[in-house]
């Protein structure tokens, strides 16, 4: 990777300076000279490493867990735009979600010498100290889809805002209550929401922000589990707590699933109790292709998500560009090529008691999508 290539290229100019080799025998575009690590002489400190060059640069993208339907997406997403845009995508992650398991992800990252990392992290701040190793190391450090704390990476791809995204789960519940012939605006709709965990940030967030808008906009429903409902979001799980709900809360109306395994699981527990969208509504984020066979067997009437391909690639681009030498500032306007153009947004659009600084900040998905029977075949990830 780019530091162990600097690194040969400083000592093979180094060594020939020293066997007494004339300017006329030196590379044409030599490595900028670096001192040995154990030099004893009193000279300047050996400087950072030189940015790689394009097609030498290798990012890890780093899941929540393998083996789920967004991230395998994203990672497809991520690989086809790095192979046109010249550099590496390595995914590497683990089929159990845990703060452990990334860590070790990110660690071997370090030892190897990759150039770039990007995470979505299971957990708000369990990372930030692996990341902020990465960032010492010399690896650039961006996230995407779920974020660490801001002064532990330099940039975050996020699929919206907490308000954007809390008042799309809510209001696809309220067309769907609709459809059932519920009155959202007067009646007292029982409802609860059930997703990974709260110590997963981004998720955490929609969930609060949901609240408020409830609160505000629909102040007749009644959240009967205040606590949440929490799969962790392990498949087997997801069902399992699926179907306490429904048989917890014989009168529920609706079930918010903001997580990409709690709505199969959510939605295979309602199919094995033999209930359908009219019996209860469920609705949430995940991508299309893992919920379309619910929604043709009418378990489920609408879900939404944005297109976490484009996301990967967005997030796996960001770290190139980073790894390639580049800065990104609070306010920067960035061409991506063939996603467009970008800003980059004060952590605060995330949460209004973030982390602030020039170099830490938030780049925004531009478009979410609801998904119904009538226009899911026309996504396919």
């Amino acid at each position: 990777m780019k530091r162990v290539l600097a690194s040969v290229l400083a000592m093979t100019l180094l060594l020939s300076l020293l066997a007494g080799c004339g300017g006329n025998s030196a590379p044409a575009n030599p490595a900028p000279a670096q001192q040995p690590s154990d030099s004893k002489a009193a000279e300047p400190a050996a400087p950072a490493a030189e940015p790689a060059a394009k097609g030498d640069v290798t990012v890890v993208f780093v899941p929540k867990l393998t083996g789920n339907a967004f991230f395998e997406s994203a990672n497809d997403g991520a690989q086809a735009y790095a192979a046109k845009q010249g550099f590496t995508v390595k995914y590497d992650g683990s089929p159990e979600a845990s703060v452990a398991n990334q860590v070790t992800v990110i660690n071997n990252a370090i030892q190897q010498g990759m150039d770039a990392v990007c995470v979505s992290s299971v957990d708000a701040t369990g990372l930030d100290d692996v990341m902020k190793q990465a960032k010492a190391a010399g690896l650039q450090v961006v996230t995407w889809d779920s974020d660490v704390s801001g002064d532990a990476r330099t940039v975050m791809v996020s699929q919206g805002t907490p308000e954007i995204l809390g008042e799309m789960l809510v209001e696809m519940g309220v067309k769907s209550l609709t459809s059932r012939g519920k009155d959202p605006a007067k009646d007292a709709v029982n409802y609860v929401w059930h997703y990974s965990q709260a110590t997963v940030a981004d998720q955490n967030s929609w969930q609060v922000a949901g609240e408020a808008y409830i609160r505000s906009k629909y102040p007749n429903w009644v959240n009967v589990a205040p606590n949440n409902y929490y799969s962790e979001q392990d498949a087997e799980k997801a069902i399992s707590v699926g179907e306490s709900i429904l048989t917890a809360h014989s009168d529920i109306d609706l079930i918010i699933c903001n997580d990409s395994t709690a709505l199969p699981g959510q939605c295979q527990a309602a199919q094995n109790l033999g209930l359908t969208k009219d019996d209860v509504t469920i609705t949430g984020f995940a991508s299309p292709n893992s919920i379309k066979d619910y929604c043709r067997a009418g378990v489920i009437e609408r879900w939404g998500l944005w297109d976490c391909q484009i996301q990967g690639a967005l997030g796996c681009y960001l770290a190139y560009y980073l790894a390639s030498g580049n800065e990104i500032k609070v306010g920067d306007s960035i061409d991506v090529p063939e996603i467009g153009t970008v800003t980059v947004m004060p952590n605060t659009v995330l949460d209004p008691n973030a982390y602030v600084a020039d170099d830490s900040g938030v780049v925004l998905l531009p478009e979410r999508a609801e998904f119904t029977l009538e226009n899911m075949d026309n996504y396919n990830f």
